[in-house]
């Protein structure tokens, strides 16, 4: 008896919890988009138990191939109970162009439901096989792999991020994986985000809906302007496609087949920093962050020790600039930061804070000053540039040695006028004049050596002449100075930003890249490092210039982001004149 109770109440929950849900009559396709040769699949489903009376539309554009097909399914997970009733159609485009299928209808206690109306795109017909059953052309028809990129336009130091999605569609099944060639980042600093196992997910490709894992994501953030291209990933997978055939039982025979599979070949086109209004303290921070900084003891005896910390936290290029640095009184004696790093790459990028903390130590006995510093940061959100500005900070040190101070008597003394050769004399009274020469510049002996020296002249002349015809005949020696007078002329512009590091670097590639196109007639557009070799190589430049050059090339990328001497400005320099005259020689 108490059996039949529960299992009664069971049913009564069950009706109840479906009899709670709002009725509702949907609509799916199989595709969006598809050509006049190709099919489509229509469902409808209605949630709700009771439903009858089902009215399709008239599906103007389209022969009906099969339909309706019914189907009914319930289920209960979890203490929640789901009700499915679906019709379904296959149906063929008459015409190209954009067709729309009218809402659907059906009745529910005593009023009636409608869908939504869809939209196809239907265009030229689609080339197909001679056989459309080639295991081939179905794992090409129902796999993609698929580079996406987040954002096509950053700004040099913005991070974007690029996702390797693999599209499967329910017709064929995957077997097996493997990478046979990962994508390369040339022109990024670039990091891989942790994925956490494959979940598989419903999306949509070209209109239709498929099955897709997440198979590798990267965080990227471009070092340099220009084309920057992302290659393809290459992938092996074996793939499970039906053969058109059944067995006996009925059951659709597969055939596993294993096919090479390639993304497409992604551009990212990063953009430069605005000069408007860029800060002179600029570092070449991007994002969005904040500055602090404190110190750990402001009141202190001498030889005790205290600690400055200069952070930032926030999201952005967090491991590509630098903090700026802290000036202190020569009286208190600081050492050298040590650096803290808290930075977690995330779906959402580089997060997290980092750190100097500098130790100082007092000498003597006052009150000392710890001027403010700034920072600044490129916003890519707002599209400027921010300062943040910290107050003074002071270390008041109570005990300690008292700090001698010398002072001198600044007072002016009146002193005698003492006169001498060298000196402002007194005013003479008296005069004491002398017979001006008059002499005759004619047959003087300075009118004998002007007329000699000319003639004098004649012999230098004539050594300076022959020295010169010797010079131009040394071919090798002519081709050196000119290729040195070369460099040097394009390089005036990177000579003159020795100090300051972004510009410098700025002009020194530039100068490369100018030598390039007005030595080889190339385009901007072409000037990439696999181009440039390419070009090298066909003007039979040996394989070590190439390198140099090349190596040059990235030294300027690298050190735009790191921090580097005067000493090594000057090394790079006189390394990009170097290569510059070992090109000019061999073109």
């Amino acid at each position: 008896m108490k059996l039949r109770f529960y299992i009664s109440l069971f049913i009564t929950l069950c009706t109840l919890s479906v009899a709670a849900q709002k009725a509702e009559l949907s609509v799916a396709v199989s595709k969006n988009k598809l050509g006049l040769n190709q099919r489509l699949r229509i469902e409808y489903s209605i949630n709700k138990q009771g439903a009858d009376n089902f009215k399709a539309p008239d599906f103007t554009g389209f022969d009906v191939i099969q339909g309706p097909s019914q189907s009914v399914s319930q289920s209960w997970i979890n203490g929640k109970v789901s009700f499915s009733q679906s019709y379904s159609y296959i149906l063929k485009p008459k015409r190209r162009g954009e067709l729309i299928i009218q809402p659907a209808s059906i009745k529910i206690n005593g009023s009636t439901i409608d869908s939504k109306m869809m939209k196809i795109i239907v265009t030229e017909p689609i080339a197909t096989p001679d056989n459309p059953n080639d295991p081939d052309y179905i794992a090409e028809q129902n796999i993609h792999l698929v580079a996406e990129i987040s954002k096509s336009r950053p700004y040099v130091g913005e991070g974007i991020y690029v996702e390797y999605r693999l599209y499967v569609s329910e017709n064929v099944s995957v077997y097996d994986t493997s990478v046979t060639e990962a994508p390369q980042y040339n022109g990024f600093w670039n990091q891989e985000i942790k994925i956490n196992g494959f979940p598989v997910k419903m999306g949509k490709y070209n209109g239709e809906n498929y099955r897709y894992i997440v198979l590798q994501k990267a965080l990227l953030i471009p070092t340099k302007t220009g084309r920057l291209t992302i290659d393809p990933m290459k992938m092996d997978i074996v793939i499970g496609v039906p053969t058109g055939r059944a067995d006996f039982f009925g059951n659709v025979i597969t055939k596993n087949i294993k096919k090479d599979f390639s993304s497409v070949k992604k551009v990212v086109q990063p953009k430069s920093l605005p000069l408007e209004g860029k800060p002179e303290n600029f570092t070449g921070a991007v994002g969005q962050f904040n500055f602090e900084v404190s110190l750990s003891k402001d009141i202190l005896k001498a030889n005790e020790s205290s600690q400055i910390k200069v952070a930032v936290n926030g999201r952005g290029n967090l491991k590509l600039f630098e903090l700026p640095a802290v000036k202190t009184p020569k009286e208190l004696e600081t050492y050298q930061p040590e650096r803290k790093e808290s930075v977690r790459i995330t779906s959402n990028g580089l997060s997290g804070s980092f750190s100097d903390t500098y130790t100082v130590v007092p000498q003597y006995k006052g009150k000392y000053k710890l001027p403010d510093i700034s920072f600044s940061y490129f916003d890519p959100k707002t599209e400027q540039y921010n300062t943040i500005n910290t107050d003074d900070l002071y270390v008041d040190v109570l005990e300690g040695k008292e700090l001698i101070t010398t002072t001198e008597n600044t007072a002016v003394q009146q002193k005698n006028v003492v006169s001498s050769g060298k000196s402002f004399r007194y005013i003479q009274t008296k005069t004491e004049l002398e017979i001006k020469d008059d002499s005759d510049f004619y047959q003087s002996n300075l009118f004998y050596i002007l007329l000699i020296l000319p003639l004098l002249f004649i012999p230098l002349a004539i050594l300076i002449g022959k020295n010169n015809e010797k010079r131009r005949s040394d071919v090798v020696g002519l081709r050196l100075r000119k290729a040195e007078k070369l460099a040097k002329k394009y390089l005036s512009e990177a000579q003159k930003q020795l100090g300051k590091k972004e510009a410098f670097y700025e002009a020194l590639e530039r100068a490369l890249h100018n030598y390039l196109k007005a030595k080889l007639g190339v385009e901007t557009a072409d000037i990439s490092k696999e181009n440039i070799t390419l070009i090298l190589e066909k003007r039979a430049i040996s394989d070590a210039t190439i390198k140099q050059f090349i190596d040059v090339l990235k030294a300027s990328d690298f050190a735009r982001y790191t921090p580097v001497t005067d000493t090594e400005m000057k090394q790079e320099y006189e390394r990009a004149k170097k290569v510059i005259v070992e090109l000019d020689k061999q073109l």
